[in-house]
């Protein structure tokens, strides 16, 4: 079973509204899809390969040698022991924000003005990719936008970007690359590596692998969208697994609402339809309050999450 992949060109075309269909049904039943020309320049895409590596190499992998989950694992093959690290991820992980740029690796020649680039043009499909769930899900457009953006008129919404490696393992049955999660935001953008697998989706009790797909970026819903959609579209369960193979890129890209906002189910999808009222499944709450719950129970199931927020 093979994740689907849409040709986002055809949303301005003749089979528009197949197109269209093919979306809803991907945000439905999977949670998860891969997009192709969908208009980011290939030759960008090429030189945000080129210094994510570059980067690592110049400026991760040494701190990664001298990791907890590094020493944690060569503890437990020393000691032959037949236990396994729970807790753990087998991840280098940094964060790209327009708040956190004088953070940003300065190593790496041309990484910072690639990457914003890279950014610019990620959160431009974000945006159309949110206006296509806006018309799937008969809500007016820029709905999710806004709801995202709070209140207030001015763009508050958080666009951020993780950058993560998954370096090979010498004893991947140990440990994960990052444990089995829904995403806590909106519409998240990976663009992941074309060659070494590593990703899985949770597909009715199976685990199936994001095919890797050259310069393809993979769209998944989070939980504040299944919130908005009011259980219609899904946040579903997806991991890494750590592997022997060679050093696993992964950039993701998260249009996530302003910790101010207040996310509740969409009006018109709780509103009389055919004389039914459809009741809201999911309480209003606040994002801020939302995460600092969903930092704590970050690995375990959602649906507590949404009980905790209720309460507050």
């Amino acid at each position: 079973m093979a994740i689907p992949v849409i040709d986002f060109s055809k949303l301005d075309g003749e089979e528009r509204a197949k197109t269209l269909a093919q979306i809803a049904h991907c945000c439905e039943e999977w949670g998860f899809f891969q997009l192709v020309n969908h208009g980011i320049p290939e030759e960008l895409l090429e030189r945000v390969k080129k210094v994510a590596a570059e980067c690592y190499k110049l400026e991760r992998e040494e701190n990664f040698k001298n990791s907890k989950p590094v020493k944690l694992l060569n503890e437990l093959v020393e000691k032959k022991s037949e236990d396994k690290l729970e807790n753990l991820d087998w991840e280098d992980v940094f964060l790209l924000s327009d708040e956190n740029e004088n953070e940003w690796p300065t190593k790496t020649p041309r990484f910072q003005e690639t990457m914003k680039e890279y950014r610019y043009e990620l959160k431009k499909l974000a945006i159309k990719v949110m206006e296509v769930m806006d018309e799937n899900l008969g809500l007016p457009k820029g709905y999710i936008k806004k709801a995202f953006n709070g209140a207030e008129e001015e763009e508050n919404a958080v666009f951020g970007t993780k950058v993560s490696h998954y370096p090979p393992c010498s004893h991947p049955e140990k440990l994960t690359g990052l444990r089995a999660h829904t995403d806590a935001g909106g519409v998240i953008l990976l663009f992941q590596d074309d060659e070494v697998k590593g990703l899985q989706i949770l597909k009715d009790g199976e685990w199936i692998s994001v095919q890797p797909m050259k310069n393809a970026i993979v769209i998944n819903t989070g939980d504040q969208i299944e919130v908005l959609s009011n259980g219609k579209y899904k946040s579903v369960w997806h991991r890494v697994f750590a592997s022997t193979d060679g050093n696993r890129r992964s950039i993701a890209s998260f249009y996530n609402p302003s910790l101010k906002a207040t996310i509740e189910p969409a009006q018109e999808l709780v509103e009389k339809t055919d004389k039914l009222a459809v009741d809201p499944i999911y309480p209003k709450f606040v994002f801020g309050d939302y995460m600092s719950v969903y930092t704590e129970q970050k690995f375990l199931p959602k649906e507590p999450r949404f009980q905790a927020v209720k309460a507050k």
